[in-house]
């Protein structure tokens, strides 16, 4: 198998999803000949021709009405928001129009076509309007699916899988990891289930729950403390729309701890929907509180980014208090 990074794993996939379905057709702000500003479509309007990757106006709000019009007359549109942070000009159309527009006709029409791509979160010093992480806001809207990669094999199966899913996907790539991931990739087309978790590391003595860059970071936490004899179960939950209940579920019944880490702000944070659900399926189970490691409740700071960032250090921290409690 091929290695590639993030980045080529993203364009590799609608790379083939584009020749496989000549209803795909990728646009956004700069993504034609200049390929994006992170290059994820480069080469694509060189192959498939200015009808089917173009550039859109600097509207993000056109960008998905024009992406759900061409959804709702059958079309594949995997619609660029050039950083996760410009999605909220698009935020009426995709949780008023997107996300309702089957509901509303009774199944008349529908724009389970739609792919919206976005980079998202920290990591590349790129301060308050280029490194936020937004999936909260969407996962309070029924009709969408959220789905965030860990690295290029999970990035390339996860978007084809959203590419041809029927329902409206918001794809969010961890920007950090464009260049940073790589890994082997398989050169063929394949799919990685949406709303599926995944363990990525068996342990028994507390549950580890991240997605996106926030696994990479996980993972180290987990190294650090079975230095000191702690068993760290590790799960990517990949999708946070729908979200795999089941898997944390059955992990947490067995440690009786969990431990969840992602970069957006606490209060909101989808940590605390996933702690509320577990405290009801687990609580009799649960040797400890549930901890949760996220950024903080300021905005995106330039200069202090890597104090805002939940890092390993931080975790291993958590850890060490549940299991301590």
């Amino acid at each position: 198998m091929p290695t590639m990074n993030l980045l080529q794993a993203i364009n590799n996939a609608l790379d083939i999803a584009m020749e496989a379905d000549e209803r795909v057709l990728c646009f956004g702000e700069d993504v034609g000949g200049f390929g994006g500003v992170f290059r994820a479509t480069s080469h694509l309007q060189e192959k498939y021709g200015r009808e089917r990757c173009f550039n859109t106006p600097l509207v993000e709000q056109g960008i998905i009405g024009f992406a759900n019009g061409l959804a709702a007359q059958g079309h594949r549109p995997v619609a660029e928001i050039q950083f996760a942070d410009y999605i909220f000009p698009a935020f009426d159309q995709i949780v008023n129009e997107s996300a309702k527009f089957r509901y509303r006709s009774g199944s008349l029409f529908e724009v389970g076509g739609l792919t919206i791509r976005a980079p998202y979160g920290g990591g590349i010093s790129g301060g308050l309007y280029h490194s936020q992480s937004p999936e909260a806001y969407f996962a309070h809207t029924p009709g969408l699916k959220i789905v965030v990669p860990r690295n290029p094999h999970q990035a390339k199966g996860l978007l084809l899988a959203a590419i041809r899913d029927p329902d409206p996907v918001l794809f969010f790539e961890p920007k950090r990891l464009y260049r940073a991931s790589t890994g082997e990739v398989p050169e063929a087309d394949y799919q990685l289930p949406l709303g599926e978790a995944e363990v990525i590391k068996e342990g028994s003595d507390v549950t580890l729950l991240a997605w996106g860059a926030q696994v990479e970071v996980t993972e180290k936490a987990a190294e650090l403390a079975e230095k000191e004899g702690i068993s760290c179960e590790v799960i990517d939950l990949r999708s946070i729309l729908p979200w795999d209940v089941e898997t944390v579920a059955q992990s947490v019944l067995k440690t009786g701890r969990l431990v969840i880490s992602h970069e957006a702000p606490l209060t909101g944070g989808f940590a605390g929907e996933i702690a509320a659900t577990i405290a009801e399926r687990c609580f009799l189970y649960l040797e400890s509180p549930i901890q949760r490691v996220t950024g903080l409740d300021t905005p995106f700071p330039l200069t202090l980014e890597k104090e805002y960032l939940p890092n390993h250090l931080k975790i291993v921290e958590a850890i060490k208090a549940s299991i301590d409690f």
